[in-house]
C-alpha cells in the first residue's frame, strides 16, 4: 500500500510543478512520468507484435527453410491459411516444460545459493558482493556478482554430459526449440505481470516507483526501479543475465551439435558464430560488476520490456545466426572466414577498450593516461533533485574524442561479423545487425536527451568538442 501513497504524492508533485510552469523535478531519471501519443503507440505496437515477430522468425526456419518472404507469399497466393501454418507448429509439451523449469530453477540456485569464488583466484575479475549506483530515492543496492561462476559451472556440466554421462543429447535445445518458446513466453509474461502487481502493492522501495496512470506504459516499462525478493534476488540483474545470456552459448552449442548430426561436420561459419558470440557472453559476465553502472540497471525500470525481452526476445532472436546455419550450412572461404574473424575481434577490442577508457577515467578522476597522454575533458555541473550542486567531467580523449558513443560502434562491428558469417543467401541472419543499429541509435538519443537535461550548456560544450555520435566524420 506504500506504493499507492507514493503514487498519490507523485501526482501531487507533478500537478504542483505544472502549476509552477516547470517540469517534474525527477523527470531526469528512469522512464517518463507522462506518456505522449507516440510512446503509447510504440508500446502498443510492441506489446501486440513483438511476440508475433519472434514466432514468425522461428516458424520461418522450421517450415520455410528460414525464408522470410515465402510464408507471406503462400498466404497472399492462397496456397496456405494461417491455420495451416499454426497446425504445423509444435505445441507446448511436458518434456519442454520440465526442461525449462529445471533450467530456470538451476540458474536461480546458482544465483542465490553459491557465493562467488571466482574473484578469489582470477586476477582482475571483480565478483562477490558489490554496490550498485545510487537510485533516485537515495538507496544503494548490494548485489552478489557471480554470473561468470554460474556460466562456468553450467558449461562444465554441459560438456561433461556431452562427453561422459550422456544423460541427454547435446541437440536437446534445438529438438525442443519451439515448445521451449512457449515456456519462455509463459515465464516472460508471468514475471512481468508479477512485477507490476508488486510495484502497486508491495514494492521493495516505494520511493523508487513511477506511475503514469497508463496501464500499458506502466506494464511495458515497469513501475519499480529495483524489484527484489528478499535481500539478494534482484529481478533486473537476474533476468538481464540469467537465464537468457547463460543460455546463449548453450543454444549455439546445441545448434552446432545438430549441424554435425545432420551433415557429419560443423562448418567454419558455425564455429565463428560460436566463438565470436561466446567472447561477447564471457565478456558480459567478466564485467558483470561494471554492468551495474550501465543504462539497463541505472535507468530502466523492470517491466515487460526487460522481463519478457530477456526471457524471449534475447535468447530467440540473438541466436538466429546459429539457427540459420543448421538449415543452411555455410562453409566459408579462408579469406571470408578470416575477414569475419578480424572484424569481430576488432569490434570487440573497440567495444572493450572504449569502455575501459571511460572506466579508468572515472575511477582515477582523470588522473590517468589515455593513449600515453593526460586525458582531455569538459568540466560540467548539475543540480540534483534535492537542490545540491554536483560537478563532473566528460572525457574527450581516446576513443571518446572520436565519437560520443564509440563503444556502440564496436558493438555494431561485432554484430555485423556474426551476420557476415552466414553468407548472403538470406536476409534472416542479418536481422541482428538491423535490430542492433536501431536499438543503439535509439539508446544514443535516450542517453543524450538525459545528459542534455542534466548538464545543460555544459553538454552543448561537450557536443561541440565531440561532434559525432557513432561514426567519426559521418554521424
Amino acid at each position: 500500500m506504500a506504493a499507492h501513497q507514493e503514487k498519490k504524492l507523485a501526482e501531487e508533485r507533478k500537478h504542483q510543478n505544472m502549476q509552477n510552469g516547470s517540469k517534474p523535478s525527477q523527470g531526469q531519471w528512469g522512464r517518463a512520468w507522462e506518456v505522449d501519443w507516440f510512446s503509447l503507440a510504440s508500446i502498443l505496437f510492441l506489446l501486440m507484435f513483438a511476440p508475433l515477430i519472434v514466432y514468425y522468425f522461428i516458424m520461418s526456419c522450421a517450415q520455410y527453410q528460414c525464408s522470410l518472404t515465402d510464408p507471406l507469399l503462400d498466404l497472399l497466393a492462397g496456397n496456405k491459411h494461417l491455420s495451416d501454418i499454426w497446425n504445423r507448429t509444435p505445441m507446448l509439451t511436458p518434456r519442454a516444460a520440465a526442461i525449462y523449469s529445471l533450467w530456470v530453477a538451476f540458474q536461480v540456485f546458482l544465483y542465490m545459493a553459491i557465493p562467488d569464488f571466482c574473484h578469489k583466484f582470477l586476477p582482475g575479475y571483480v565478483g562477490g558482493v558489490q554496490e550498485g549506483a545510487v537510485t533516485p530515492a537515495g538507496a544503494v543496492n548490494k548485489y552478489e556478482i557471480n554470473g561468470l561462476q554460474a556460466w562456468i559451472i553450467t558449461h562444465v556440466l554441459w560438456f561433461a554430459n556431452a562427453s561422459f554421462f550422456h544423460f541427454f543429447s547435446p541437440t536437446i535445445i534445438f529438438d525442443n526449440w519451439i515448445p521451449l518458446l512457449w515456456c519462455a513466453n509463459i515465464l516472460g509474461y508471468a514475471v512481468s505481470t508479477f512485477a507490476m502487481i508488486k510495484g502497486y502493492f508491495f514494492p521493495t522501495n516505494a520511493k523508487d516507483c513511477k506511475f503514469t496512470g497508463n496501464f500499458f506504459y506502466d506494464y511495458m516499462m515497469g513501475i519499480e526501479f529495483n524489484p527484489r525478493i528478499g535481500k539478494w534476488f534482484d529481478f533486473k540483474l537476474f533476468f538481464n543475465g540469467r537465464p537468457g545470456i547463460v543460455a546463449w552459448t548453450l543454444i549455439n552449442l546445441s545448434f552446432a551439435a545438430k549441424q554435425r548430426e545432420l551433415y557429419g561436420e560443423v562448418t567454419n561459419s558455425m564455429i565463428l558464430v560460436n566463438v565470436l558470440q561466446g567472447i561477447y557472453v564471457v565478456d558480459f559476465f567478466w564485467n558483470e560488476a561494471w554492468y551495474l553502472k550501465t543504462i539497463d540497471i541505472c535507468h530502466d525500470h523492470f517491466g515487460w520490456y526487460l522481463g519478457w525481452g530477456d526471457c524471449v526476445w534475447l535468447p530467440y532472436l540473438y541466436t538466429l545466426q546459429g539457427l540459420y546455419l543448421v538449415y543452411h550450412p555455410v562453409q566459408l572461404s579462408t579469406a571470408h572466414a578470416l575477414g569475419v574473424l578480424l572484424l569481430g575481434l576488432l569490434g570487440y577490442y573497440i567495444f572493450r577498450a572504449t569502455n575501459h577508457q571511460k572506466d579508468l577515467f572515472r575511477r582515477t578522476d582523470g588522473n590517468c593516461r589515455i593513449w600515453g597522454q593526460r586525458p582531455r575533458y569538459i568540466e560540467c555541473s548539475y543540480t540534483s533533485v534535492d537542490g545540491a550542486k554536483h560537478y563532473s567531467k566528460l572525457l574527450t580523449s581516446g576513443f571518446w574524442g572520436w565519437a560520443r558513443h564509440f563503444n556502440y560502434t564496436g558493438d555494431l562491428m561485432g554484430s555485423l561479423a556474426y551476420c557476415l558469417a552466414c553468407g548472403f543467401q538470406h536476409i534472416l541472419p542479418y536481422f541482428y545487425i538491423i535490430y542492433m543499429a536501431i536499438l543503439l541509435t535509439h539508446r544514443c538519443g535516450r542517453d543524450e536527451h538525459r545528459c542534455g537535461s542534466k548538464y545543460g550548456k555544459d553538454w552543448r560544450r561537450y557536443t561541440a568538442a565531440v561532434p559525432y555520435r557513432l561514426l567519426p566524420g559521418l554521424f
